[in-house]
């Protein structure tokens, strides 16, 4: 597969185009910006973007933030009602870093068969790569319309490598924000006037759903909104508190650390360790005679209490509490 001349000069310029945007752009401009650089190289009918959990120990896919181009507003909390079943996302958070494709409405779930169809998502073009220290993962979905051609090879490799430069730009510039150097962090999030989420790490999204079970994720719930608002400062979640503060356009909150852990229940505890000591749910549940699915809950509820996003942080978090070895 040869790509000529004349769109790789297209691609640098593009490139040199982000570059030119001014220092103070939103996190959220930056993302449209470059992706409409990249429709003229690869053109697109929709795309869509934003953050998930979808790598997250015993959290169905779910999406946290939504970007989007040509697309309806409710589109991301459509789909966070059928995402646990989209095959071709999970497909893509397995891959990861890989630009993967699809062609058709067709799918084993008729939800997701039926929400292709609605929003007429026939050629499909994404990619899913790592967020660096916010405990999530961030994606970039491009469509086609049914009348349209399908997506090339070498729109594949355009689509690649253009989106590595752009997602990177992204989250240098949400750690600019938020102030944590090189990465952002699990217990930050950035807003905008409206409310709308333009960055969230998983521990601070976790507890949000907690203390709001409604909450779509893409836009912050009403209460917390106002309060953020009319109130910067400290406000209370539930028996936590965030730090609010004005930052131009938008507002950063960071979750304030706890005086001490919180600990577990026993059971949710056993499991928590179990899990933390690198046993995998079957395992965890045929040795406590649980159920999976409880296993999966109960390991929910402890990165929910303890405020932490994966395997590791849970180990750290669970390190005083460790039964001690008895000794002869």
């Amino acid at each position: 597969m040869q790509i000529g001349r004349q769109t790789l000069e297209h691609f640098s310029a593009r490139l040199l185009a982000l570059d030119r945007l001014p220092a103070d752009v939103s996190p959220s401009s930056l993302m449209r910006e470059g992706l409409a650089g990249l429709r003229a190289l690869v053109p697109f009918d929709a795309a869509w973007w934003g953050e998930t959990s979808g790598g997250m120990d015993g959290l169905a896919p779910r999406n946290w933030l939504s970007g989007r181009i040509n697309l309806s507003a409710d589109f991301a909390r459509e789909w966070n009602r059928i995402g646990a079943t989209d095959r071709f996302a999970r497909e893509s958070m397995h891959r990861l870093d890989s630009v993967v494709c699809d062609v058709g409405y067709a799918d084993p779930e008729p939800a997701v068969e039926a929400f292709a169809r609605r929003h007429d998502l026939y050629h499909v073009m994404a990619i899913t790569r790592a967020l660096p220290g916010s405990g999530l993962l961030q994606f970039v979905s491009l469509y086609r319309r049914r009348a349209s051609p399908p997506f090339e090879a070498a729109h594949r490799v355009l689509f690649d490598q253009f989106s590595a430069h752009l997602m990177q730009r992204w989250s240098t510039r949400i750690a600019t924000l938020v102030g944590t150097g090189s990465t952002p962090g699990d217990a930050q999030a950035l807003v905008d006037a409206a409310g709308d989420v333009v960055y969230v790490g998983a521990r601070l999204a976790l507890l949000l759903r907690e203390h709001y079970p409604q909450w779509d994720g893409t836009r912050l719930p009403a209460e917390l909104a106002t309060a953020a608002r009319e109130s910067p400062g400290l406000l209370k979640l539930g028996a936590r508190r965030l730090s609010v503060q004005p930052l131009g356009d938008l507002v950063l909150m960071n979750l304030a650390p706890q005086r001490r852990a919180t600990l577990l229940p026993p059971r949710e505890m056993s499991v928590a360790l179990l899990y933390a000591d690198g046993r995998s749910h079957k395992d965890i549940a045929r040795e406590t005679g649980l159920a999976p699915a409880t296993v999966r809950t109960y390991l929910r509820e402890a990165y929910l209490r303890l405020g932490v996003s994966d395997k590791v942080a849970l180990g750290r978090a669970l390190a005083g509490h460790r039964p001690r070895r008895r000794t002869r």
